[in-house]
């Protein structure tokens, strides 16, 4: 897992669940350009909050003090038809948390994007903050990413990459959105 020597910083060991065919392709492509930086594990399979409690219930590893493992991350996008969920969202991540050592905690992000992932793409080029609050909503967002990339379609790697090598664009304009919100 994490690397640890005397001479290198160590290297953060990051496991990510995620929900869709884009975060999980977006997070590859995170996995490649930061692999310097972060060992980044991808879950084989789909799912965030009760996929990561089934795979961490039984394993004894990381019940017992996986040092290597510095962070989990949930990729996920907040829908108003989910609303309801996050009660049980929080009771699967605090089993998780429960179940580690109390000795070797570790940080959990949710990275959570607001009705969709193509408004978190489409923050790679402009700042914008529209409403995304049905299909017509997700449609127009996946439009204008498209404008950016013609070529991108949901899971598409190369498209994806494409857009995610304007990251810090990203997040400066993420940063905008936090503070006016």
């Amino acid at each position: 897992m994490a690397r640890k020597t005397g001479f290198l910083s160590p290297r953060k060991a990051i496991y990510v669940f995620w929900e869709g065919e884009s975060e999980e392709v977006y997070t590859k492509y995170l996995k490649k350009i930061f692999s310097n930086k972060a060992t980044i594990f991808i879950h084989g399979e789909k799912g965030t909050f009760h996929t990561a409690k089934s795979y961490f219930r039984g394993n004894k590893r990381f019940q017992n003090n996986v040092k290597e493992l510095d962070e989990i991350w949930f990729f996920f996008d907040t829908e108003i038809e989910k609303g309801g969920q996050w009660e049980e969202n929080i009771r699967c991540l605090s089993n998780i948390i429960s179940s580690r050592s109390k000795r070797n905690p570790l940080r959990i992000r949710l990275l959570m994007t607001t009705g969709c992932i193509e408004y978190w793409f489409l923050l790679h080029y402009e700042r914008s903050a529209p409403a995304i609050a049905t299909p017509a909503d997700k449609d127009r967002i996946m439009k204008s990413v498209q404008i950016h990339m013609p070529s991108y379609k949901k899971g598409d790697y190369d498209s994806t990459a494409s857009i995610a090598e304007h990251y810090p664009t990203a997040l400066r304009n993420g940063k905008w959105i936090l503070e006016r919100a």
